[in-house]
């Protein structure tokens, strides 16, 4: 190859680099609430919290190819769409030691592994409660207003793209295994109430102190999960659990009318629903359109059970990691992250347009 060659690929290479990183945010900040689907490394820091992920083999195929909290082999959801709306790569967690000016302008991450919108949920994973979260919200508005000031602190806070993610955990760690709610709420309809209530409160909460702009999560198709089909002891084929999708189905159903209910009662705020079960059942359905060859276990381990302290560096790992949907018996791989980011950017750019 000629150096006149090489210089021209440099240049287009540069200048690529240059266009990408000086494109406009289509928010100043992002900020992000919820569970493990979303948390950057937020339970590296509490003491007491169960699930972490602080060990390889998690972090394997970031960038820095360490662990760093994030439950995947690499970036998760909250990096992925923070890059599409050209707002920053990496989303740091709130509670991660000496974070810089410029990371708290541009947002942080407030979201907890095991975390649940049911207290007792929290409870007994002894993450950071959801309910709890606003107060970490409200310690980072104190720090960004002495950054810019009050005037623009509310500035960036109101125009900043908020992520709520979280409630898998509800069913997954709680209603369905402590038969003690069971009594409390004979339906899983009647709980998947109790819960949206407290979605409910808890994006009302997020308002009163300054946030705008809202994408919330549904549920994924939670028998689906290769965790919840191991539970199922005689499962040996591996079928997802139809009744717990349809679970899934149903509280997607009633958040789905919910959410317009909430922003139409919260002046200028703009709520989008985030449809992540039709894109994880398209992968499952049809894998190949992906490039999956395994869908119905984790990369780690047996992929049948392990996840958290149970995915280490002593178990075995999958060599084709891009191939599977899951990377342990819960998390999706870095691969199906970036695809449903794909499906949720481009829903996130109509919605702002719209």
């Amino acid at each position: 190859m000629s150096t006149a060659h090489t210089i021209t690929i440099t240049l287009f290479i540069t200048t690529t680099l240059l266009v990408s990183s000086n494109a406009k945010p289509l928010f100043p900040a992002i900020l992000i609430f919820g569970d493990s689907t979303v948390d950057t490394g937020n339970n590296n820091y509490p003491s007491q919290t169960i699930f972490r992920a602080k060990h390889v083999p998690y972090g394997i195929d970031f960038p820095s190819h360490s662990p760093n909290g994030r439950f995947s082999n690499g970036k998760i959801f909250s990096d992925i769409i923070a890059t599409k709306l050209n707002i920053k790569q990496f989303v740091p967690p709130f509670l991660q030691p000496n974070l810089t000016d410029q990371e708290i302008v541009t947002g942080v991450c407030f979201a907890s592994a095991g975390a649940g919108y049911d207290d007792q949920t929290s409870l007994i994973t002894q993450a950071i409660r959801v309910s709890e979260q606003p107060n970490m919200f409200k310690s980072y508005i104190a720090r960004l207003k002495s950054i810019v000031g009050d005037k623009k602190a509310m500035k960036i806070i109101n125009n900043a793209f908020v992520v709520v993610s979280a409630g898998p955990n509800d069913f997954i760690l709680n209603y369905y295994d402590v038969p003690s709610w069971r009594r409390v709420y004979p339906s899983i309809s009647d709980y998947q109430d109790f819960v949206l209530h407290r979605l409910n409160n808890f994006v009302r909460e997020l308002y009163s102190l300054g946030c705008r702009n809202f994408l919330v999560g549904g549920l994924p198709p939670m028998g689906c999960l290769p965790i919840q089909m191991t539970a199922q002891f005689r499962n040996v084929l591996r079928f997802c659990l139809e009744q717990e999708n349809r679970d899934s189905v149903l509280y997607n159903q009633k958040l789905q009318k919910l959410l317009p209910k909430i922003e139409a009662s919260l002046t200028g705020s703009k709520i989008l629903y985030s449809n992540v079960y039709e894109p994880m059942m398209d992968m499952i359905q049809n894998p190949t359109k992906y490039g999956f060859t395994e869908t119905t276990r984790g990369c780690c381990g047996t992929g049948f059970l392990e996840t958290s302290f149970m995915c280490n560096a002593y178990s075995p790992m999958c060599q084709n990691r891009s191939e599977f949907l899951f990377f342990d018996s819960i998390h999706p791989s870095e691969a199906a992250y970036s695809y449903i980011g794909k499906v949720l950017d481009t829903k996130i750019r109509g919605w702002i347009k719209g």
